[in-house]
Formats: C-alpha cells, structure tokens, sequence
C-alpha cells in the first residue's frame, strides 16, 4: 500500500501538473482566489489536493516499512515518473534558470544585470520580479544551464535538461546517504527513504528542478568523503565537492568547518584541525576556481544575492517577526529584523561548531544548514531539503522536523504561487507567538536546570 498509494499520489500530482502547472506563458497562473473560486474547474483542485495528501501519508507511514534500501530508491524512482514530462511543479524558477542559461551560453553576464537586457527568447515565461535581477548562483549552475540550452534548443528542451542535471543531483544523493548513514549508526534504508521519497523532492526537486538538488547532492557526497575515513586524497576531494556545491548556491559555505571538524577524532585539540582544513579548503578553493574560470564570470554571483531577499513572507522568522511589529505598530521593520536574523545566525553558527566537537561534526552540518535556512530573510518550501538531507542520515529521527517538511510541501499550489503571500499577515502573527512560545519555554528550562544545580 505504500509503494502503489504513493503511485497513485504521484499520478494526481501529475494530473494537477497537466492541469495547471505552472505556465509556459505568464498571465495564466492559477491563484488561491481562481482556486478556491473553482474558476478552473473542480478537478485541478481535488487532483492536487488528494495527490499531495497521498505523498504525504505513504512518506510519513512508510518510514517505519522500508524493507531495504534498493526498495526505497525503486519506490522513490517510480514516484517521479508520472511528473517527469509534465509542466513544472510548485514554481516558475525553472524558467528563470532557462533564461540565465540562455545568456551564459550566449556569451552574456548573468551576474551583470536581468535576464531581459539579453534578449532571453523565453522572457515571457519568467516572473517579472526576476527579470530585472541578477543571477544570484554559483558559476557551476550557471555552466550546467548553459550546457541544458545548448542541447535544449527549445524551452522544453530546457527544461528537460534542468531536469535531467536536478536527477543526477539526487544521484549524488542516492550515493553519498548510505556512507553517511552507516558512519552515524542510522539505517540506510530509512534515510534514503526520508529524504528520496519526500514530496519535496518530488514536486521541486524534479518537476520544479531546482538547483537544490545539485547543491544538497555535492554536499552529501563531501560529506560522506569525510566519514569514510579519509586519507589525504580523500580530503581534497571531499573539499572539492564541497567547494563545487558552494559553486551552486554559496549557502552551502556553512558546512565546510563542520566537515573539517568530522575529519579529526571527538573532542580532539583545535591544533589538530589545520592539516584536514589545509586539504579540504584547497579542494574547494581550487574547485571554486576552476569553475569561476572555465565559466568566465568570477565571483560575480555575490552581487546576485543582494536582490535574493526581494520576496516578503512569513515563512522566514525574521520577516516573520518584521511583518508582526508593522502590522501591530505601523513601522517597516522587515529590513531590522531580518538584519537581526542575519547577525543571529552569525552568532549562532560558531556556537553550533564548538559544541559540535565531541563527536557531532556530521549532525552538527545538518543543523548548521537547518539554521542557515531558519535565519536566512527569505524561506522557500524547497529549502527545507538542505538540513533533511544530512540529519536523516545522522541523527535520530525528529518528528518536528519531518512535520515542518510537510507543512512545506503544502504551501504552494501547482502553479506557482505561495499561500504565504495569501495569509501574510496571519501567518506572521502566528510565526511570532510560536516564536515567542518557544523562547519562554527556553527561559524556564534554564532557570530549572539552575535551581536543579
């Protein structure tokens, strides 16, 4: 049942895909209001609805029946089937991508200016608010893109391609979870099982094909280079593979300390640390490098994220908070609070890496990254994947964070949009009081745990 009832999930995705996935032409997204209006008829809906809600139960319920790993890939690998020749999924970044890869491969900046100042054939599919920022990636996705226009031609040559490049990232990760597993003392199966067969994955790893699925990929194949008791050639390439995930999506930066951290034995002395930092940092530098070389466009993606933080929802904390002090007190404090986040997360991270010494360098990564996305200004449904992927496979299971993966697989509809963007100010009240919940909670352990002493 949970094999076929995912199938049949994958099939009304697919469906719901056919029906209204996101366009190739803009001025036909389906929106929560034509949704719920029925405006495009009762099936697209119910399609979505009832797929979606199937993915989730059998993930959910099927963690615990995983027989093997081979049966978690074959049962994942048939889910992604049905939505393979489909419209994109959850998203129109798909389209951005095509674009960006049409001026890579034409000769152009991406990091210069928007995708309209380059004549990208496609310019119709692309959101306005993308059109005039610069490509905020690595220049290792923007080579792969242009590499997908070469060989595409058309848009739908493209966006086959970007999805082939998106499977041969969850390749990488199909290879690198079971090392990582078995250095942590997880089950294999199960962590294959959490991550491959998450609608996440699904829905905007590979109909969506967002470059997440490169990044996560590279970063779990670093990672299970350190665990595998690594030699020196080792290391380089474990930092090689970092350094090219960083190539992808310069977030994936964070998890470069905690793999050096994962090279030494637990708790041994800080001194200890240069030589694996020596070998992983010159992988990834050189891998950096390289790639910033071949593709001719440097560093010039740092640029790109300034304009990354133009969406405003509630699914990020910090905007989350700034959306809350507005809507009370009338002042724009977004931009405060998600500064604030910001300098949290630069505070935090160090912590999170002294305490991992004694043996939790490998799950600290996967915080690291959980932090990174719970600080960050923006949170897209998509990012969720980055922490699931390392602690599914080195730490003990979290029901909270498998729930808020769900939640995530929930927040867009088939075309595009984000029912964030619909409850915003809702959502951000009920952010903050969770927020807050969870900071008094904190309060009262530490002054239990003083009394206690």
């Amino acid at each position: 049942m949970i094999r076929w009832g995912g199938l049949a999930g994958s099939v009304l995705v697919a469906a719901a895909a056919y029906l209204g996935g996101s366009p190739f032409a803009r001025g036909t997204t389906v929106t929560p209001g034509t949704m719920l209006a029925g405006r495009e008829g009762v099936l697209l809906p119910l399609c979505w609805v009832l797929g979606l809600a199937a993915l989730l139960c059998a993930w959910w319920f099927g963690r615990h029946r995983v027989p093997s790993t081979r049966w978690a890939l074959v049962t994942a690998g048939l889910w992604i089937l049905p939505v393979l020749p489909m419209l994109p999924l959850g998203s129109e970044d798909i389209y951005s991508y095509a674009c960006q890869g049409f001026v890579q491969h034409s000769g152009g900046d991406p990091y210069a200016g928007g995708v309209q100042d380059f004549g990208c054939p496609w310019l119709g599919s692309v959101s306005t608010t993308w059109r005039t920022s610069p490509a905020p990636y690595g220049p290792l996705f923007l080579l792969v893109a242009g590499w997908a226009v070469a060989l595409g031609d058309s848009l739908s040559g493209v966006i086959a391609g970007l999805r082939v490049i998106a499977l041969a990232g969850l390749g990488l990760v199909a290879a690198g979870l079971p090392v990582l597993a078995r250095r942590a003392g997880i089950d294999p199966a199960r962590a294959v099982w959490t991550v491959l067969a998450c609608p996440l994955v699904l829905i905007h790893l590979v109909s969506g094909a967002h470059n997440d699925a490169l990044m996560v990929g590279l970063l779990v194949v670093g990672l299970a280079l350190v665990a595998a008791r690594p030699s020196p050639s080792l290391l380089v390439a474990a930092g090689v593979a970092l350094g090219l995930a960083v190539a992808v999506k310069a977030t994936a930066v964070v998890v470069l300390p905690f793999a050096v951290l994962a090279a030494v034995p637990p708790s041994a002395p800080v001194r200890t640390l240069w030589r694996p930092a020596a070998l992983i940092a010159a992988g990834a530098v050189g891998a950096v490098g390289l790639v910033s070389l071949v593709s001719g466009r440097g560093l010039g993606w740092i640029a790109g994220l300034l304009r990354s933080g133009d969406t405003v929802a509630w699914t990020s904390p910090s905007t989350a908070v700034g959306l809350t002090v507005q809507a009370v007190t009338g002042v724009d404090a977004v931009g405060v609070t998600r500064i604030l986040g910001v300098l949290l997360l630069v505070v935090l991270l160090p912590v999170l890496w002294w305490r991992a010494r004694d043996g939790e360098a490998l799950p600290g990564a996967g915080w690291a990254l959980g932090l990174t996305v719970l600080c960050a200004p923006v949170f897209h449904p998509w990012y969720a994947i980055w922490p699931l992927a390392v602690l599914a496979a080195t730490t003990a299971e979290r029901r909270w964070v498998l729930g808020l993966c769900a939640l995530a697989a929930t927040l867009t509809l088939p075309a595009g949009y984000n029912w964030a963007l619909f409850t915003r100010v809702p959502g951000a009240l009920a952010v903050t009081a969770v927020l807050l919940g969870l900071a008094v909670r904190q309060v009262r352990e530490l002054r239990h745990r003083r009394v206690s002493a």
